[in-house]
């Protein structure tokens, strides 16, 4: 999750982040009144409400002091303070605060969304939901001495509402905030003051709830008559900017390279972003063709998915570019494109539809597994400053040819699921790990070949009875944007501090990641990005003037030169416009990660069907499944409204409910602390993106996803629902109630955080498994290339009989056990998981695993090998390797293992167990001790033999005990069970 990449000049540009979010910190410097010098609680408060959108004939306020009753409603009248706004004065006594909600007296309420509105003392105002502290009245420039209108723009800080904070020259400061200033138009805020005998003032401006624009502590020095202040720029004597513009008649310009493409009877049609003097504001699509007509569909990014066509049918794309004012553009070339069959997907590209829980799973870097075709192997521009080019290690090296030749060797250790990271086309300077996303409905060319191509990959996999489930990142893309939604441009100049960094201009490039730059020798990165000269429509304050700030070389860094949340140049209907300050806040929700993370705002349809979109593309290919990265960042409400119900519908619709129903989401909770509950936060703990919501909130998403935080945060972790799905009811195996499931399944982040011993991992994962929807879905993980156990930032070396025993667990346990690539070497064990770019891969736990898999292997079946030969024999024959094929046919033999309920009822033992799975004709019960010794009670009468010495043990009085079998090791005593599976091997004994 927290793991991603920065390059070596990232470090001031956190410097420069800040620089750049000139509303995000600031408070009033000392001439100005700070905060902390508010007056204490007076016993009343005076409540303003505004009506002006509202239109009420009456309003009237109904109250509760805290502590005390409310008002008979309707409450009591509200009295005309000035335009646009009423008032109330209400009396406290000792309460602090009070309760409100505001109606018309006949029956229309303002309640907060069903939550009212806590209120303290003083000067408050309410405005369309925003809170602040005020009097909106103050100061109407009424007098007879000189006056000063201010207007200022609150366009690039995106306030809903502006204080004027000002002192006459030789006067007094108002109090704080100031004086509430009134809507000008869109973007601008308006205020007349008096003056007196003075002619200037200082003046700062706040939102009323303490973030402050104060010209970076310096204030601001302003004069009589009318003033605009706009992103800290002062114009003196200016004309009224909300005053009647000459209309809008310039129409954008004509989109271009439009290309369509046919899958079967589906085509994804895509375009490059029209421009306009203001902004393009949708697209116009027209399709005609068929026996439909003429079909115009208004489109809010520039790719398009047109599923349901007729089959060998020409159909014909045009697209025109709208503005807000209505302007349209001429209509593009045509792009026409015939489909194809109507036949459904062949078997290799349908998923395989089984129990997820009976695949234990393999997870691969890609890019550094196995390299089977050093053509598209790839460095970037940080090959050499990272080390990599001395070892002849590009950043980009496996791929999914040397993955697909390798199927065999993951099926003879006996895994029949493959996790492999993101396979869409990345871009950022350091980008192999897959979670820098740019275009999601491309594959990376670095990943394919040519008959390897992704589809081969799924097909290959399926072929062998092996699932492939595809990360996938909903949360962000790269920090360049990505394509076909929207992509930033940046400053840049190829000067002899920066033209190693900045590629030639290719304003006509398509950047596929790929395609060498002849210049540098390196693959093209941003030269269809960058501009010297401000394009039109910038957004960015200060465009290409220096910060102030030197990279570590030395080099100028310049604003606008890096993409940041605070930076101005995303759009705020698409991304985030934040830092995180809280990671268990409600902001960590709504922000952006890294610099290099570009944060979607997912609660936005255009968003939403741009990521669905893409996904459908993979789901389409057969894919068995998707892990979730960042899950967290999402609001659950979002998850459960659009992206969870997306997936299912379809799966549902292409193969079927039965496939729907076990397409396998699990989803990346970071949760990295050894509690229940994450530091007591609902909204940040992994069990909780299991359930569906309990209550409806707003149609709005962004309202919807504050609404549900609130709620959840009040109820607490004490009022949270419970599920015994993963629990026997005595002996018992009981159908689980699975109605209240979201449709994702989680990490046992839990687990992991513990596994630095088995013991306490096992403690750990039991004691959560009651807020779990169905932990026997939980996939379980000793590292993986974010963390160790504990939050260790290096690979598990806890020795060869540690992790003999975390696999013993893991296998026998419930939950779906899952091994990072390599772990069944100790591969890079104690090495530093990830150092970006300031290090070579080789020495790191993403190393490139290729060498120990060279030579030939083939897999008789799931964990058997049927020969292998060269380095890859050497690597099968290690210790850990005969113990995990072992396991995994122990697990695969006895259903219990896989997909079973348990109890430690009338159980001794430290990691002893019983599991059991009844389905038809299918009833097995295991009884399982790990490393130590234990003493069943209660268990049903019968002979149990043991699936790893072969020991039989007849039951009679419903007891049974068993002798320690040392760590590694572990007896698993089956009820009418099979027998021995597997012969001994260095632990299993």
């Amino acid at each position: 999750m927290r793991r991603r990449h920065r390059h070596r000049l990232l470090a001031p540009l956190v410097a420069f982040a800040a620089v750049t979010g000139i509303f995000a910190t600031a408070t009033p410097d000392a001439d100005s009144t700070p905060l902390e010098g508010t007056s204490a609680a007076s016993a009343t408060t005076t409540v303003f409400y505004y009506t002006k959108t509202k239109n009420w004939p009456a309003t009237y306020l109904h109250y509760a002091p805290d502590g005390g009753s409310w008002t008979t409603a309707p409450g009591v009248r509200m009295e005309t303070a000035c335009t646009d706004w009423v008032k109330e004065t209400v009396d406290l006594g000792s309460a602090a605060g009070l309760q409100a909600t505001f109606n018309n007296g006949s029956g229309t309420w303002d309640n907060n969304g069903g939550t009212n509105y806590a209120l303290g003392t003083g000067t408050v105002t309410v405005k369309d939901g925003v809170v602040a502290h005020s009097d909106p009245c103050a100061g109407t420039g009424t007098g007879t001495g000189n006056q000063a209108t201010v207007y200022y723009s609150t366009a690039t800080s995106g306030w809903s509402t502006a204080n004027l904070h000002y002192a006459p020259t030789g006067g007094s400061w108002t109090t704080v905030p100031g004086v509430g200033m009134e809507s000008a138009c869109t973007g601008w805020w308006k205020r007349t003051v008096d003056l007196g005998t003075a002619t200037t003032l200082k003046a700062a401006f706040n939102n009323g709830n303490g973030v402050w624009d104060n010209n970076n502590g310096g204030d601001y020095a302003l004069g009589s008559g009318t003033t605009r202040v706009k992103d800290r720029t002062v114009t003196a004597g200016a004309a009224d900017p909300c005053a009647a513009q000459a209309p809008d008649t310039q129409a954008p310009t004509t989109p271009t390279g439009v290309t369509a493409s046919a899958t079967g009877t589906s085509v994804v049609v895509s375009w490059k972003p029209a421009t306009d003097d203001t902004a393009v504001t949708k697209y116009q699509l027209t399709r005609t063709g068929g026996t439909e007509g003429t079909v115009v569909t208004d489109v809010g990014s520039t790719v398009w998915s047109d599923t349901g066509l007729a089959e060998k049918t020409t159909y014909t794309y045009m697209v025109k570019a709208v503005d807000a004012a209505g302007n349209t553009s001429p209509a593009s070339s045509a792009a026409p494109v015939t489909t194809g069959e109507k036949a459904p997907a062949p078997a290799a590209g349908t998923p395989l539809g089984t129990d997820p829980r009976k695949d234990p799973i393999y997870f691969v870097l890609t890019a550094r597994f196995y390299d089977g075709d050093t053509s598209n192997d790839r460095g970037g521009s940080q090959d050499v400053t990272s080390g990599n080019a001395a070892n002849n290690d590009p950043m980009f090296r496996g791929d999914f040819k040397g993955l697909v030749d390798k199927l065999d060797y993951i099926k003879a250790l006996g895994f029949s699921a493959v996790w492999i990271t993101p396979v869409v086309l990345n871009r950022s300077d350091y980008d192999y790990h897959g979670y820098h996303g740019y275009d999601f409905y491309k594959v990376d060319p670095r990943l394919e070949s040519a008959g390897a191509s992704y589809q081969d990959l799924i097909n290959a996999a399926h072929a062998k009875g092996m699932k492939i489930y595809q990360d996938v990142v909903y949360n962000h893309s790269s920090r360049w944007g990505a394509k076909g939604l929207f992509t930033p441009t940046v400053y840049g100049v190829r000067d002899t501090q920066w033209s190693w960094y900045y590629d030639e201009k290719n304003a006509g490039f398509d950047y596929d990641g790929l395609t060498v730059e002849p210049k540098s020798g390196k693959s093209y990165y941003n030269g269809d990005l960058w501009s010297t000269a401000e394009p039109s429509g910038n957004t960015c304050l200060n465009w290409g003037k220096p910060t102030g700030g030197k990279s570590p070389e030395g080099y100028t860094l310049y604003n606008c030169q890096w993409p940041s949340p605070t930076s101005g140049m995303f759009p705020k209907a698409y991304y985030h416009q934040c830092w995180i300050g809280n990671w268990e806040g409600e902001d960590s929700r709504s922000c952006w990660l890294h610099e290099d993370l570009a944060d979607f705002n997912t609660e936005n349809a255009t968003v939403q069907n741009y990521l669905i979109g893409a996904y459908d593309k993979y789901i389409d290919m057969g894919v068995d499944g998707f892990r979730v990265d960042t899950a967290v960042h999402i609001p659950r409400v979002t998850w459960n409204r659009r992206f969870l119900p997306a997936i299912h519908d379809r799966v549902t619709q292409r193969f079927g409910a039965d496939a729907a129903k076990n397409f396998f989401v699990f989803g990346e909770v970071g949760a990295f602390v050894n509690d229940k509950w994450n530091r007591g936060s609902v909204n940040h703990s992994a069990q909780f993106f299991t359930w569906k919501e309990r209550k409806e909130y707003s149609a709005d998403d962004e309202k919807a996803a504050i609404e549900q935080y609130d709620y959840e945060e009040q109820l607490g972790t004490g009022n949270q629902p419970t599920s015994a799905n993963a629990f026997l009811n005595g002996n018992s195996y009981h159908t689980p109630d699975r109605s209240q499931f979201s449709g994702m399944n989680i990490i046992d982040m839990r687990m992991h955080m513990n596994f630095g011993d088995a013991q306490n991992a096992y403690n750990n994962g039991k004691d959560s498994d009651d807020s779990v929807n169905d932990a026997t879905y939980n996939v379980v993980y000793v590292d993986s290339h974010d963390y160790g156990p504990n939050k260790s930032s290096t690979r598990y070396s806890g020795g060869t009989d540690a992790w003999a025993e975390n696999m013993a667990l893991m296998w026998t346990f419930r939950g779906i056990p899952t091994l990072y690539y390599g772990s069944e070497i100790e591969f890079q064990k104690g090495k530093q998981i990830d150092c970006g770019p300031t290090c070579p891969l080789a020495g790191t736990g993403r190393a490139y695993y290729g060498d120990h898999l060279a030579g030939g292997v083939t897999a008789s079946d799931f964990g058997t090998v049927a020969s292998a030969s060269g380095e890859v024999a050497t690597t099968l024959a290690q210790p850990l390797v005969k113990h995990l094929q072992r396991l995994n046919r122990i697990r695969r033999a006895i259903p219990a293992l896989q997909s079973g309920q348990y109890s430690t009822d009338g159980i001794t033992g430290s990691m002893a167990f019983k599991r059991r799975y009844t389905s038809g004709s299918t009833d097995s019960f295991a009884l399982v001790t790990v490393t130590g010794g234990a003493t069943y009670t209660g268990i049903p009468n019968g002979t149990y033999t043991d699936a790893v010495t072969g020991d039989v043990k007849t039951v009679s009085g419903g007891t049974l005990s068993v002798a320690a079998p040392g760590k590694g090791n572990l007896r698993v005593y089956v009820l009418n069970g099979p027998g021995k599976i597997g012969a001994d091997g260095p632990y299993l004994k």
